[in-house]
């Protein structure tokens, strides 16, 4: 698979709410980073942070609008939307993959810290 075959089947995984796929196309010592507000350094955290998003709503979805890859990286403007009830929350970011051997070693989300948090407490 190529590096974007690899962050596009992620985000699928992440969309059903699979954790257990999405981990799997993820290096164990995984820099995970929120510009801004938090960062983690192994699958397993990026999972313990990742499981209130998938976990708390009805349905995850990340619209991508633009996506540029290379041989082993990739970036993407997208909007995150999560769905409670008949809500959605949106959270617009750029996101950075790198993928060496066929996993994701580093992901960085950059937006608009105060705009996200907003949106996340329903004032947004």
């Amino acid at each position: 698979m190529t590096a974007e075959e690899i962050v596009n089947a992620f985000i699928g995984a992440l969309e059903r709410k699979d954790l257990d796929a999405a981990t799997t196309y993820v290096a164990d010592g995984l820099l995970y980073e929120n510009i801004g507000m938090s960062k983690t350094e192994t699958a397993s955290a990026m999972r313990e942070m990742l499981e209130p998003f998938v976990g708390n709503y009805d349905e995850v979805e990340w619209v991508i609008h633009h996506q540029l890859a290379s041989d082993s990286v990739v970036m993407n403007e997208r909007t995150d939307r999560f769905r409670t009830g008949e809500t959605w929350i949106e959270i617009h970011l750029m996101g950075v993959f790198v993928v060496v051997d066929g996993k994701i070693t580093e992901w960085r989300d950059f937006f608009d810290v105060p705009a996200a948090v907003a949106a996340m407490s329903g004032q947004g």
